[in-house]
């Protein structure tokens, strides 16, 4: 065999299109059932692949964006989507410029990119669990303990989230074992707990809409969502990072309004209205005075004052929610431990991809472009090196 990938999500299977070549043995092992499973839960909602923007503006999302280079050059949001399409995937930009196929689906695409490696001779094995290194690559399989001994190896087992879907991040240990730097894993991409009074109980399950939080420099103007245990949702995630690493964070509920013109609606008489509906006449929007009373303190004495709260209502919450809620992880194998081909240092000939490198990208687009652009690096650097492995034969 020339080539092993373990992990068959977006990383492993780009990994696996790179490598397979005419006379090239290629595996592909996965531990679940079928292949692909995180990134069909992705497109449950709608698959956003990438973004509809330049890529130096995309690039700069991603903590690490080095990591969208590989041999060919850039590879963001124009070359995902010339390879979805080479699938014979149509997409659309949405308003906001995140870029979906046209059915709204993952299941499509991922059948289409399976048959593709099917047909250029990939194996795809579900069900076989990589659990050692001693001998060989060591796997669980239906039919009992199986070693293989390829000449190159990618790993794309993801980071520590969702691990009902397969990323339990238990290779761990295996790779510290064998010298491998791995930092720990956190929650990214993930919600907010919030300690919530009763009176927000009946808020819950409703969309924030129309508002921006401000975190570590960051601004987010997309929406998410009140739930009991806290905030969810794409305009928290995108500075889920910032939150997490200790950044304040405020909340805008009037950001396409200056302080004065925000003012000038607060100078409205309140004449006979309760507190709640005079606030709702000058916001416009239950939701957000439901999040002005909640966050806000007491009643404020003059109209430049509630506006300059409502501009930056401070986000008081508890901390993060944990890895089994969040959407992705940091931490994973470390920056030192690898070369610019993706290949462990400590073990030659073996490369990593996606979410087992120490990176983070926001959702959106962002992370699951990174994922691909990772595998391709990774498949790229395993490919150079089984070519020089057959020079020197």
């Amino acid at each position: 065999m020339d080539a092993l990938i373990i992990g068959g999500g977006p990383a492993g299977l780009m990994a696996a299109e790179v490598l397979m070549a005419p006379g090239r043995g290629v595996v592909v092992a996965d531990a679940m059932p079928s292949l692909g499973r995180k990134f069909l839960m992705a497109g449950k909602s709608g698959l956003n692949l990438t973004r509809d923007e330049p890529h130096a503006a995309f690039a700069a999302q991603i903590d690490a964006p080095d990591l969208l280079r590989t041999a060919d050059g850039p590879f963001g949001p124009a070359q995902v989507r010339a390879w979805a399409e080479g699938l014979g995937i149509t997409l659309f930009s949405g308003s906001t410029g995140r870029v979906f196929p046209v059915g709204m689906k993952a299941s499509p695409l991922l059948r289409a990119w399976l048959g593709r490696l099917a047909a250029g001779g990939v194996d795809l094995r579900p069900r076989w669990r990589w659990v050692g290194l001693e001998g060989g690559w060591q796997f669980q399989t239906p039919a009992g303990p199986q070693v293989l001994r390829p000449r190159v190896v990618v790993l794309a087992l993801g980071g520590a989230s969702w691990p009902r879907l397969g990323s339990d991040a238990a290779w761990v240990p295996l790779l510290a074992e064998a010298g491998v730097p791995v930092a720990p894993f956190r929650p990214a991409n993930m919600g907010f707990r919030v300690d919530w009074s009763a009176a927000m109980a009946r808020q819950f399950g409703q969309a924030v809409k129309g508002v921006a939080i401000h975190a570590g420099g960051q601004v987010s103007r997309g929406e998410w969502v009140i739930g009991a245990q806290g905030i969810e949702g794409g305009g928290v995630y995108a500075v889920a990072a910032a939150l997490r690493d200790g950044a304040p964070g405020t909340v805008d509920l009037a950001p396409d309004l200056n302080a004065a013109a925000l003012t000038r609606r607060f100078a409205q008489p309140r004449g006979r209205l309760s507190l709640g509906n005079w606030l709702r006449r000058v916001l416009g929007d239950p939701v957000r005075v439901a999040l002005l009373l909640e966050w806000g303190g007491p009643p404020a004495a003059t109209p430049e004052a509630w506006a300059a709260r409502a501009k930056a209502l401070p986000l008081r919450h508890t901390g993060p929610m944990g890895l089994d809620r969040a959407i992705s992880s940091a931490g994973g194998i470390r920056a030192e431990g690898v070369t610019g081909d993706l290949e462990l240092r400590a073990l030659p000939g073996v490369f990593a991809a996606g979410e087992m490198l120490d990176w983070e990208a926001p959702t959106g687009g962002y992370l699951l472009t990174g994922c691909l652009a990772t595998g391709r690096r990774a498949g790229e650097g395993a490919a150079r090196h089984l070519q020089r492995a057959a020079a020197r034969r």
